[in-house]
């Protein structure tokens, strides 16, 4: 065994069942997802080193696939960590790993044109692709399953504009696919409500155990010759030819750096303050229903219940993982920095089953979190150059649906910060 697999072996996380003491607390006051407590919290374990080529700041899905790269390429980066490994909103979704933007294809092209939402969306696709190869050659377990997604209409307006979405993206070259209200059911497993009147499928949709997908990737970083740090970098300034990463254990000079911190973005660059806005979500889990039969849900599901939308999934331990309500939360929880549940929201999520899956009964909520997204004015990721800091890349903004950029996105970053130049796939989520 090699120095960086021993060094990557000594930092496996804790396994255990939703309530294990390896994972089913809080850290930082906030209280652990379903994902952080049947994952444990994995805490990176290297020194900070005095200098390295290229510093990855924030250890969610985006730091964890650039630093990947970034190994794989041999530049040996140096991911850094306030916390733990997917302790922000990687390790707070709903694991779902879907095509497109945040807002849907009619609603991205009437914001930023068909170009620019069809080259975003096609980014999506090709992730899934990056994704399944880096499992398949990495051996990362984190229950990824292909199985699609359907989304449900509720009214025969919502099925119209799904009708809508599904032929733009036909036209365009993508394969999702329109569904009424029998096709709907076929794919759920307890009898749909009344308003439900149909929904869409994407086949090759995915879901995925959002923190073990982030300790796998770091894990992967670790052995292709990555260091994982634990300290709070609390700013970014020019160096030389580099950048100076000032964290509260001491100053690492890099050669350059990637910002991969979402909702934190302000925080650490400034200029990006009034474009980056933090959102809280929330969500809870059910445990698994009683009964002891099949799965109700084999596919991730979204709805528009309410204005914000709502998304779940069943894990395969059974336990069903539900968020959304958010239009349930005073200014619809805009702004928040606070990442914990609040009886508004809470009480909004509980409803959502009732009324569309009436049959569905005896759940018992087993555990409830929140976490913070990061929105932007056009409902488009950035990813480009830090305003003012030559050698400094930033990521972030994905408006709750960053899952499906990851690898796609930590690869492109993991170019600019080597070769200095911005790759032509990155031109749609420009500062401009």
């Amino acid at each position: 065994m090699t120095s960086d697999e021993r060094r990557a072996a000594n930092w496996a996380p804790v396994r255990g069942g939703m309530g294990a003491v390896g994972g089913g607390g809080e850290r930082g006051g906030e209280p652990a997802s379903y994902w952080q407590a049947t994952a444990g919290w994995a805490v990176p374990p290297d020194a900070l080193p005095p200098a390295t080529e290229v510093a990855v700041v924030g250890g969610g899905l985006l730091g964890a696939a650039t630093a990947y790269w970034l190994a794989r390429a041999g530049a040996r980066p140096t991911l850094i960590e306030r916390e733990a490994l997917a302790w922000g909103a990687t390790g707070r979704n709903g694991g779902f790993v879907v095509a497109g933007t945040a807002e849907g294809y009619p609603g991205a092209i009437a914001r930023v044109g068909r170009e620019t939402a069809r080259a975003v969306w096609q980014l999506t696709v090709d992730n899934r692709g990056l994704l399944r190869r880096a499992l398949e050659e990495e051996g990362i377990a984190c229950d990824y399953r292909e199985r699609g997604r359907l989304g449900l209409a509720l009214g025969e307006e919502q099925r119209a504009a799904l009708a809508r979405g599904v032929a733009l993206l036909r036209a365009d070259g993508f394969r999702d696919e329109l569904l009424d209200r029998r096709q709907a059911q076929e794919l759920v497993g307890t009898p749909l409500g009344p308003e439900i009147v149909g929904g869409s499928f994407a086949a090759e949709n995915a879901t995925v155990h959002s923190a073990r997908l982030v300790q796998g990737l770091a894990g992967a970083a670790a052995r292709h010759g990555a260091r994982l740090c634990a300290a709070a970098v609390t700013g970014l300034e020019p160096d030389g030819g580099g950048v100076a990463v000032r964290t509260g254990g001491g100053t690492i000079r890099a050669g350059a750096a990637v910002v991969a911190v979402n909702a934190w973005t302000g925080a650490l660059l400034p200029a990006l303050a009034g474009i980056v806005t933090p959102v809280r979500g929330q969500m809870l889990a059910y445990a698994p229903p009683p009964g002891g039969a099949g799965p109700v849900f084999t596919t991730a599901v979204s709805a528009a219940a309410t204005p914000t939308g709502e998304y779940w999934q069943q894990t395969p331990d059974g336990a069903i993982v539900l968020g959304g309500c958010r239009a349930a939360a005073p200014g619809r929880d805009e702004g928040v920095r606070e990442g914990v549940p609040t009886p508004e929201v809470q009480g909004a999520l509980e409803g959502v089953f009732p009324r569309l899956f009436p049959e569905l009964r005896g759940l018992a909520v087993a555990r409830r979190w929140a976490g913070l997204m990061a929105f932007t004015p056009d409902y488009l990721p950035i990813a480009d150059r830090a305003p003012g800091l030559p050698g400094v890349w930033v990521v972030g903004g994905f408006c709750g649906h960053g899952m499906p950029f990851g690898l796609i996105l930590g690869r492109l970053l993991a170019e600019a910060a080597t070769g200095g130049v911005a790759p032509g796939a990155l031109a749609p989520l420009r500062l401009d």
